[in-house]
């Protein structure tokens, strides 16, 4: 299965073949996993990439409930996963993003803009979906204090959505997003590893919509340059996203966390409900908004003082070219009925010259 025509052959192994070759190699390793799972001997190993293996069962009033503790082990269930977003975000350029370029024809810039905020558009919007699906189902918009009660919190579904998170890694160019490669990871491993789950799933959502409001923005811009509202209204919905994020965060680590019984640290139940690690998570979450802030508020100041500037610059070529007009008829003079005359009118002699 070839995902991309290639005009050109590069030595196997090699960097570009890699790269240009990566999805097709992804896709027969998921291939041969599959397979796996067809044989007895080999089903046990494939089993550890699909599933994950730590899982515990309880009966509520619903009837018995799958939940899932974290191990090694799922180190094998996010490698499959990511795999699998990688096939797909081939899928998506080869036809989706690919076809609408030709139908472009944008600069090789814009081009490689427009192909990022396309897979990033895309990833967010299924990961949104998905986020909204399990908090709609588990009632946390309905019951907000299920955020911090019956700490610490597991659950399989956040597994997945870590996994398509660390696929920024391939979607993004790492020497310049490596900074907020960085914060995903980090923040997604700490609410992980920290059972924060449900916390974390409520902030990805409100990052994931955000981030995607900005992609969306950029491709409306990139197929009509005079759409920038929607930058004004992503604007907007980035200060929002960061002070609901900070009020979130207080509200459930701050104050609902604090009200628990049991602030032990245990590591074989997997509570880390202490003071110092309250602590430690709300400086990290408030220091990483406020750098982001900054950021904004920054690129935002930098963005105003350049229209400015142009503003001044166009003001000036207007005034400069209005002004070479004014000293143009006052040292020519100016035409009537065909014939040219002096614009003080002292010339007693008319020339007859062709009309313009």
């Amino acid at each position: 299965m070839a995902f991309r025509r290639r005009n050109k052959s590069y030595p196997f192994f090699s960097q570009e073949f890699l790269i240009q070759n990566h999805a097709d190699i992804v896709f027969s390793l998921v291939i041969f996993i599959l397979i796996g799972l067809m044989f007895e001997t080999t089903a046990k190993t494939a089993i550890l990439f699909i599933q994950p293996q730590y899982n515990i069962s309880t009966m509520s009033a619903d009837g018995e409930v799958t939940l899932y503790l974290y191990g090694w082990k799922d180190c094998a269930t996010v490698l499959f996963y990511l795999c699998i977003t990688i096939i797909l975000h081939a899928v998506v350029q080869e036809y989706v993003l690919d076809k609408v370029n030709r139908r472009l024809h944008l600069s090789k810039s814009k081009n490689t803009k427009f192909n990022e905020s396309g897979q990033l558009c895309v990833f967010y919007l299924v990961s949104s979906l998905w986020s909204l699906y399990v908090i709609a189902t588990e009632g946390y918009l309905l019951h907000p204090s299920s955020l911090w009660e019956n700490y610490p919190h597991v659950h399989l579904r956040y597994i997945h959505t870590q996994t398509q998170s660390m696929h920024l890694m391939k979607t993004e160019e790492i020497p310049r997003q490596l900074q907020y490669i960085s914060l995903y990871l980090l923040h997604i491993l700490a609410a992980y590893l920290l059972n924060l789950t449900r916390v974390g799933l409520v902030l990805l959502f409100l990052q994931y919509l955000s981030e995607m409001g900005f992609h969306l923005s950029r491709l409306f811009y990139f197929i009509d340059e005079n759409h920038h509202k929607m930058f004004e209204m992503w604007s907007i919905g980035f200060v929002l996203t960061r002070m609901i994020t900070l009020t979130l965060m207080f509200l459930a680590v701050g104050f609902g966390l604090a009200r628990s019984e049991n602030q032990t640290l245990d590591l074989e139940v997997g509570n880390f409900n202490t003071l110092s690690i309250r602590l430690l998570v709300l400086f990290v979450v408030c220091f990483t908004q406020s750098w982001l802030l900054w950021k904004f508020f920054r690129f935002q100041l930098s963005r105003t003082r350049e229209l400015r500037l142009e503003q001044v610059a166009r003001k000036r070529v207007a005034a400069k070219q209005q002004m070479q007009r004014t000293l143009k008829r006052d040292s020519v003079g100016y035409y009537e009925n065909g014939l040219i005359k002096a614009e003080n009118g002292t010339s007693p002699r008319l020339k007859k010259i062709k009309a313009p």
